[in-house]
């Protein structure tokens, strides 16, 4: 399946798949889906880092995407990325978000960057936590019952992978940009 760096264009298809796992999933806490206009300029910012924000596309359009930020705002973070990964409700199981994150890790590992986590929204997401482990991603740490959403109190689960050399070697210059 085609991978590539999302364009403007893709943001309205990009909302479309967000807003529904927004309205419908435990996966990202928010509760109100940001608008098209609120996505462009989220789009803007990770651009801006040089971040990758990916897309995978067939002749029906935009399957899924995901993209990479820096973990934290701190400055000791900025070799740790936090992926994020959305697939359209069609198009779940197919292996298309699986194949998004392997382009992230491949991607941030060529600018780098020596660690990525996944910080999945509920413990009963089997979905996001197995796609994760079957990348390389162990489970390092579980956050109870911090979110609150359609009547439930949701866990967080923390799941992480070493890039590259990971910890085994001395930090050396800052990640290049992934562009």
């Amino acid at each position: 399946m085609p991978i590539r760096p999302a364009e403007p264009a893709d943001i309205p298809e990009i909302q479309a798949i967000y807003a529904h796992h927004v309205l419908t999933g435990t996966g990202s806490f928010e509760e109100t889906p940001p608008s098209v206009e609120e996505m462009e300029a989220r789009f803007a910012k990770v651009g801006g880092h040089g971040w990758p924000f990916l897309v995978s596309t067939d002749a029906t359009g935009v399957l899924g995407y995901a993209y990479a930020t820096q973990f934290r705002d701190r400055s000791a973070y900025r070799f740790t990325l936090e992926d994020s990964v959305y697939v359209r409700q069609d198009q779940r199981g197919q292996g298309v978000g699986k194949a998004l994150v392997a382009a992230l890790i491949a991607r941030a590992e060529a600018a780098g960057f020596r660690q990525m986590m996944a910080v999945i929204g509920d413990s009963e997401n089997v979905g996001s936590i197995g796609l994760h482990a079957s990348l390389g991603f162990q489970r390092v740490g579980l956050l109870r019952a911090v979110g609150l959403k359609f009547g439930r109190w949701l866990d967080v689960v923390y799941m992480q992978r070493a890039l590259g050399a990971g910890a085994g070697t001395a930090a050396g210059d800052d990640p290049r940009p992934l562009g």
